[in-house]
């Protein structure tokens, strides 16, 4: 069976993965770029915008792994907008006419829309739905790769909390945002049912691996 997995997910040393007050001109709120500056540095991500250099070691070869067999993607109504985007019938996503995904995406929520076609050959499909019932939709649009859960906090700490995720990549970042979503909350004893493993890049960010135990 697939794997939904979890990459690349940064929080903050205090836990918050998003700060407060999220908008349109603020997707991350206060928290601004900080929590993703080490990720945005790297040379995966610089090619991804077809732009030169970037940093290579640690951080990078985790960056990397955002793109490896995955199918189909999972995220959550405040990952694809602002707050109340359901009120604007035009919204389709921060990403453009040509989103990264190139494959379905699951947009949980509790408006439901009709599906939307972009280009590069990704699909938004918005569902009100269960952890459980999104991912058998998700399984079943994957082909057989891999489930890729995007976040935001919320969903990611649902799916855990629901024992859906076999593979969780999270990027501690050497800030203290003090407010916003935290991830952890409600999560407790959670290293009795992974292995987890850190490591440390030269950036100052922990690497921390949470790898669901047989």
């Amino acid at each position: 069976m697939s794997e939904v997995r979890v990459h690349n997910f940064s929080i903050s040393l205090d836990g918050f993965a998003t700060g407060e007050g999220l908008s349109l001109d603020a997707p991350f709120g206060h928290a601004g770029e900080r929590l993703h500056e080490w990720y945005i540095g790297t040379r995966f991500f610089h090619a991804q915008d077809g732009l030169p250099g970037g940093t290579v070691g640690v951080d990078n070869a985790f960056a990397e792994q955002h793109e490896q067999n995955f199918g189909v993607e999972i995220m959550g109504a405040g990952k694809f907008g602002p707050p109340n985007w359901q009120d604007d019938p035009d919204w389709k996503g921060w990403w453009g006419p040509n989103p990264p995904f190139h494959s379905p995406v699951f947009v949980l929520t509790h408006r439901p829309r009709p599906s939307i076609e972009m280009e590069g050959g990704t699909t938004y499909h918005f569902v009100d739905a269960t952890p459980h019932e999104v991912l058998e939709q998700a399984r079943a649009a994957a082909n057989g790769a891999d489930v890729r859960l995007g976040g935001g906090p919320t969903v990611v700490r649902d799916f855990l909390a629901a024992g859906l995720v076999d593979y969780l990549h999270v990027a501690q970042v050497p800030i203290v945002l003090g407010r916003g979503v935290r991830l952890w909350d409600g999560l407790e004893a959670l290293e009795q049912t992974y292995a987890i493993e850190t490591i440390a890049s030269p950036s100052g960010v922990t690497h921390l691996t949470f790898a669901k135990k047989s």
